[in-house]
């Protein structure tokens, strides 16, 4: 498949903060807003910003409304989602996405479709998005900020203006050197085993399939695995790109296998590398990358080297 870019951030462009699943508040957003408006960006909270519905940030009306309104504005060119948790599976099939569509035929500046910027829950979007044709930033949220190196921060405005960055890991698995050119699709495990025999499961033959995962056991980290392999998701990847593996549980009783054993076991017959520690997901140091992008990995005896 063919992915529309994102189109990259320029001074004066506006940048909007909403919810979709849990909720936050100004004063938690503030530092996040400062980031922004020190970029050259402009900034504003959606309607949902400060609105509390039990654990999310506005009822599902509302923060349906308010993501709508964000995508159909072509003044707003970014929306970054203020937290994730759970609550876009109970919007995503609502959202209409017809301002992509028509900013793709339209093919003008001014018909640009807005980047949208989150993980974990927002995996739901980004799925919707892939499925569409169109790339979405995969990245940290504003709540996390504050926790955030600089390489972090750093890694996510290279991507939204449009600069390239190279990643580097070792390659600690022995992988064969080789060079991959793929686009890049997925996100959190959990998220992604959930949409499948959906629309919005995002095509993977030919694909890098990244994943990351926090807070779960082995046993189901395995289940997903194999729900995947199952479906055909895992058949024809360029590669399996894992992310964090982070706050993985076992039991008193032991699984016997960690998560990369897991996997390692469920792709053993699949003709690709499974590179483990790529530095994205719930870890500290989140570094951004464009989905439904072509990503560059060059991998060499010692080293990993990924263009995102």
């Amino acid at each position: 498949m063919n992915y529309s870019p994102i189109s990259p951030l320029k001074i004066g462009d506006h940048v909007r903060i909403l919810a979709t699943a849990r909720g936050a508040n100004e004063s938690e957003l503030q530092l996040a807003k400062s980031l922004l408006e020190s970029w050259g960006l402009q900034v504003s909270f959606g309607t949902t910003i400060g609105k509390k519905e039990h654990q999310f940030g506005g009822t599902k009306e509302e923060r349906l409304a308010d993501f709508q309104q964000a995508i159909d504005d072509p003044e707003i060119k970014a929306i970054w989602i203020a937290r994730g948790g759970y609550g876009t599976i109970q919007l995503i099939d609502a959202i209409d996405f017809s301002a992509f569509t028509s900013a793709r035929s339209a093919g003008s500046a001014e018909a640009e479709p807005t980047t949208i910027i989150g993980y974990s829950d927002v995996t739901l979007l980004h799925g919707k998005l892939q499925s569409l044709g169109f790339s979405s930033v995969h990245s940290f949220m504003p709540l996390e900020l504050k926790n955030k190196p600089v390489s972090s921060v750093e890694s996510l405005r290279k991507t939204l203006f449009g600069e390239s960055q190279i990643l580097s890991i070792q390659n600690t698995f022995s992988l064969t050197s080789q060079v991959i050119n793929a686009p890049v699709v997925g996100g959190n495990l959990s998220i992604v085993y959930s949409m499948l025999g959906s629309d919005t499961f995002p095509e993977t033959e030919g694909h890098i399939l990244f994943i990351e995962e926090i807070d779960e056991y082995l046993y189901h980290i395995e289940r997903m695995m194999y729900s995947l392999k199952r479906a055909g998701k895992l058949k024809g990847l360029k590669a399996l790109l894992v992310g964090g593996m982070t706050d993985i549980k076992d039991h008193e009783i032991a699984f016997g296998k960690n998560a990369e054993e897991i996997m390692l076991s469920l792709t053993a017959d699949g003709d690709y590398p499974v590179i483990f520690n790529f530095p994205a997901g719930h870890i500290k140091d989140h570094r951004t990358l464009q989905l439904g992008k072509k990503m560059h990995i060059e991998i060499t005896t010692d080293m990993i080297n990924f263009t995102p």
